[in-house]
């Protein structure tokens, strides 16, 4: 018989040598094979007095895995439960601060919970629905809507097709607000290193990606050396503005709480020139070319309150504050007497004790103007007799103002595509389907309706709804663009 060779390729199965393979993986030893345990995972062997801590003796478990292969329980996270710090976390400075400061839930870096689909990334002019005077809370509302999509950068757009929109913060020292037309200062030239979101300026700015976006607005062939003017500037791409409540340490324009969309600016011209920061900036002159009144004016003022435009608050933030000021009132409960029932003994700023017991007040709701159509929109609707029934139930909300369009959105939404439908085929089971995604259920052999599984038949005929898509094309112009 010939000779096998031997087991353990790292020692050659010397007895005399420490291997950590083939004997106890801690120490090497060879020694009492019967106070050895194999991991279940690793499938290498531990001396019970190596490990640590030690064991007195072989476990009873059926399964056993060493301290490198074991996961530790109270790490896995449950359903339900929150994520767990990880162990590096738990030993940073931040999680044993022992200050009780609130510093909120930080809004500037919270994902979207949703996005404009109504229109594509790359559309110019207004979004459809949206109206001058619209006010949100936060940024990440403003991208959610598809007026202004990035969270934190001030224009959006591509270098090689143009801005489709920017924000009005404040953040340069050389920005000028008139309202109807404003300089504006591009992005750039500053060191944001690190975790940093601004910088005080420390090199030149330079005609490329976001400032060359905004440049192609301008109807004037593109000129990275000295700028260029247009001569009809009405003829450049829009870009849609929106200024924030940062802005009005600078400008009497801006909103005092949050964001605002102010309507359609067009590019002027746009220069280089030394900033008051001693580097080069390039400078852009916009000017308002919107047939809705701004809403600092007083007819912009009258439509803001017949549309019924309010502050938008992301969902359940009035509440989450609201619950915040009563958790405060609750530990200030003690340093306070109550006299009677529904009346509390306060002091005031003099010291002198006061009384409240008066209800709160509610604001006066104000008359929203209802959603008008034009008589070619009612006619296409009147004609489109397949979805009779459900325009029935679309037309109760015109009185609603502006949130008519988000009803029809809500009502001719896809199964499939989640979008609006576009091409739509109005199927016999009386559900509207993108003409692209039913023919892609086709080709996978699925020859029911997306929406109620009703048969349609492999013959069936896929024809447009004309009227349907005009209609809708006429409520959001540009949404089928890109699809």
């Amino acid at each position: 018989l010939g000779k096998c060779g031997p087991v353990c390729k790292a020692c050659k199965d010397n007895p005399k040598k420490t291997c950590r393979v083939c004997a106890c993986h801690i120490c090497g030893g060879k020694q009492d094979p019967d106070k050895q345990l194999m991991c279940d995972e690793c499938d290498m062997a531990f001396h019970i007095y190596c490990l640590n801590p030690p064991l007195s003796s072989i476990p009873d478990d059926e399964d056993w895995y060493c301290p490198e292969c074991r996961n530790d329980a109270s790490e896995v996270v449950l359903a339900g439960e929150r994520l767990k710090e990880s162990k590096k976390k738990q030993k940073m400075a931040s999680a044993n601060s022992s200050s009780r400061r609130d510093w909120g839930k930080g809004m500037a870096c919270v994902g979207r919970t949703k996005e404009c689909t109504i229109v594509p990334s790359n559309h110019y002019g207004p979004i459809p629905g949206i109206p001058v005077g619209t006010m949100w809370k936060f940024r990440v509302q403003v991208s959610e809507s598809g007026v202004h999509r990035p969270h934190v950068a001030g224009i959006h757009g591509r270098s090689n097709d143009g801005a489709y929109s920017l924000v009005l913060a404040g953040g340069y020292e050389d920005d000028i607000d008139h309202g109807n037309y404003f300089t504006y200062t591009g992005s750039g030239g500053r060191d944001l290193s690190g975790n940093k979101r601004t910088a005080e300026q420390s090199c030149d700015q330079k005609l490329t990606n976001m400032n060359r976006a905004l440049a192609l607005n301008c109807s004037a062939p593109i000129n990275d050396k000295s700028g260029a003017e247009a001569k009809d500037w009405r003829a450049g791409k829009p870009v849609r503005v929106v200024r924030n409540v940062k802005g009005g340490k600078h400008s009497k324009y801006a909103p005092v709480e949050g964001n605002r969309y102010d309507g359609i600016y067009k590019v002027v011209k746009y220069w280089p020139e030394t900033g008051k920061s001693g580097f080069l900036v390039w400078r852009y002159l916009l000017r308002r070319d919107d047939e809705e009144p701004a809403p600092w004016t007083k007819e912009g003022k009258d439509r803001m309150k017949k549309l019924g435009l309010t502050m938008q608050y992301p969902e359940g933030y009035l509440e989450a504050v609201a619950n915040k000021d009563k958790e405060k009132e609750n530990d200030e409960d003690d340093e306070f007497d109550t006299p009677g029932k529904g009346k509390r003994k306060r002091k005031s700023a003099g010291g002198e004790e006061k009384l409240s017991n008066s209800p709160a007040k509610t604001p006066k709701k104000t008359k929203v103007e209802p959603y008008k159509l034009t008589s070619q929109q009612r006619s296409l609707i009147k004609s489109d007799e397949a979805n009779e029934k459900l325009w029935n139930e679309v037309l109760e909300a015109l009185k609603d103002g502006p949130k008519f369009l988000n009803k029809v959105e809500e009502s001719f939404l896809c199964i499939c595509c989640q979008e609006v439908v576009f091409r739509p085929v109005t199927t016999v089971c009386q559900h509207n389907v993108c003409k692209d995604c039913l023919d892609r259920s086709f080709r996978a052999e699925v020859y029911s309706c997306p929406a109620c599984r009703y048969d349609l038949g492999r013959s069936y005929s896929m024809q447009v709804n004309e009227g349907l898509q005009s209609i809708l094309a006429q409520l959001f112009p540009g949404y089928g663009s890109g699809r």
